[in-house]
């Protein structure tokens, strides 16, 4: 029995080992991945702040252009 058994659990704890170690590379991979889409996430973000920037000038812009021709509008 202890002659069956020995080389079994060689098997099993090389196995084990085995995919503990795809498991760790896995990690890494996903670590990787992970900074990568936090950078991204951080860069749309500023885009995202950019773009209301520029949405809200856009927005003033047009404002005072309306007020401008109303006022034209009122002298006419």
């Amino acid at each position: 029995m202890l002659e069956n058994t020995l080389p079994q659990l060689e098997q099993l704890i090389e196995r084990i080992i085995d995919k503990n170690n795809q498991l760790q590379s896995k990690v890494v991979e996903l670590e990787q991945q992970k900074l990568i889409l936090v950078d991204e996430n951080e860069t749309l973000q500023l885009e995202i702040l950019e773009g209301e920037g520029k949405q809200a000038q856009t927005n003033d812009v047009l404002t005072n252009l309306l007020g401008k021709l109303q006022s034209v509008e009122e002298l006419s």
